[in-house]
């Protein structure tokens, strides 16, 4: 059985872009990154699998449940944290939490506490006087605490610093152990190579490539910065090409003997050759 799993799901918003036929494999236990620029559809496809909002056509399922007939099913076996956090106004943070818990019909008081210190949140708190990062904070609690089959996170890292970030994604890496299939969306491509072992890229919302990470990042490009005099035209297999102040720097795919030649003819004062990001990989052999 798959975590989540759609057929050709669309979402139309009239003239508008959504999704279109998406086909979306996620296995249980996988730690899973949904990867597009801002407007790409991930929001969308994360709305229309919760059951928040309805498929244009298409199916899909979640945890072999379908997300049109078996939403509330769904709904107790998730997670999910949303881009935009809101609260209702006037409550305090551990009445949030203790709300959120009451729903899940399950006692999350210990995970709960742990949470919040480690996220650091001051519960006594008034949820109108919280930070963005805060209120990101909050959520996060609220998502994890009942100990999900599935966590749906989108943008989660938005608003938190770089300290919360590191901790926040401990966090998925235990619940990840215990069993928890982890999905999230990002437009961050160094999250997804740093922290999940599979990755979806969607642009204009079609899904362009899913696979391992490693399996991505296994291109044969390499990454070439040069320092001193190099003409980069005289060799092929080159693609993002800059230079700038005496630094030229490049992909190169091909063979690495016609490279080291024009090297080793040049007048260059030094040159680094190592494996591009999956950011750099993504960008240029996927054409976004």
């Amino acid at each position: 059985m798959k975590a989540i799993e759609t057929d050709r799901l669309t979402k139309a918003y009239g003239t508008s872009r959504g999704i279109t036929e998406l086909m979306l494999n996620v296995d249980q236990g996988d730690f899973f990154g949904f990867i597009g620029p801002n407007g790409a559809g991930k929001s969308t496809t994360i709305r229309t699998l919760l059951g928040l909002i309805s498929p244009t056509s298409g199916s899909a399922k979640i945890l072999g449940l379908d997300i049109v007939n078996d939403n509330k099913k769904i709904l107790e076996k998730t997670g999910y944290l949303p881009s935009e956090i809101n609260f209702t106004s006037g409550m305090k943070v551990k009445d949030v939490i203790r709300f959120s818990a009451s729903l899940r019909k399950k006692n999350c008081e210990e995970n709960a506490k742990s949470l919040c210190e480690r996220l650091a949140i001051d519960t006594s708190k008034k949820v109108d006087d919280l930070s963005l990062g805060n209120r990101k904070k909050v959520g996060i609690v609220c998502a994890v605490m009942h100990e999900p089959e599935l966590l749906i996170l989108d943008e989660p890292t938005s608003g938190l610093d770089p300290l919360m970030q590191r901790e926040f994604f401990e966090i998925l890496k235990e619940q990840n152990a215990k069993g928890s299939t982890i999905f999230f969306s990002s437009h961050i491509l160094s999250e997804v190579q740093s922290h999940c072992k599979t990755a979806a890229f969607i642009r204009d919302g079609k899904i362009i490539v899913s696979d391992k990470v490693e399996k991505l990042e296994e291109t044969g490009a390499k990454k070439v910065v040069i320092s001193g005099s190099f003409d980069a035209k005289t060799l092929s297999g080159i693609s993002d090409l800059r230079t700038e102040e005496g630094t030229t720097s490049f992909l190169y795919k091909g063979d690495l003997k016609p490279l080291l030649r024009s090297l080793s003819e040049s007048n260059i004062d030094n040159v680094n050759i190592t494996e591009p990001s999956l950011e750099e990989i993504f960008m240029n052999y996927y054409e976004v």
